[in-house]
């Protein structure tokens, strides 16, 4: 099996598990935040949404310029889960398209024209944008258990939600 049929079922699965956490951000605390140091709940649901775009980046392109990038924002409660949801079908029909050969190219990712890293395409959807997604979902759901919001069952039962 090609490794892009692979990735677009985990891809798949992981955008639902994404969507059913981001349906459940609550509007009326959009600016709230566990403390000074953390984005709000409105900026990480905002990041959640429109990391599924960055796999698009990666596949479309060679390297990453991070300063000057056009890095999107969600704005609103309203707009988060029509951003995820755009966001992961372009990455979805990216994935569909590539081959093995492209998935082994390297891509890199730079600041200021430095480099931060370089990877094999492949590595760099898997931490980039996968792995990115989960790591700020997990976070989400922490927000939610200090809001008093039920936390989804993603990958088994939650002490919220009983799947069984």
């Amino acid at each position: 099996m090609p490794l892009n049929e692979l990735l677009i079922q985990e891809f798949d699965r992981e955008i639902a598990n994404t969507r059913k956490t981001l349906e459940r951000v609550p509007a009326e605390k959009w600016d709230w935040r566990p403390q000074e140091k953390s984005g709000t709940l409105g900026w990480l649901s905002g990041h959640i949404a429109t990391l599924p775009g960055f796999g698009t980046v990666i596949i479309k392109t060679p390297a990453l310029e991070l300063s000057g990038a056009n890095i999107p924002r969600v704005e609103k409660h309203a707009m988060l889960v029509d951003t995820l949801d755009k966001t992961a079908q372009e990455t979805r029909n990216a994935l569909s398209g590539v081959s093995d050969e492209q998935l082994r190219q390297s891509w890199t990712l730079k600041n200021n024209g430095q480099t931060i890293f370089t990877l094999p395409r492949y590595h760099a959807l898997r931490a980039m944008c996968f792995n990115h997604i989960i790591h700020h979902r997990a976070q989400l759901t922490m927000y939610f258990r200090q809001l008093g919001v039920p936390v989804p069952a993603l990958y088994g039962p939650s002490a919220d939600e009983t799947v069984f």
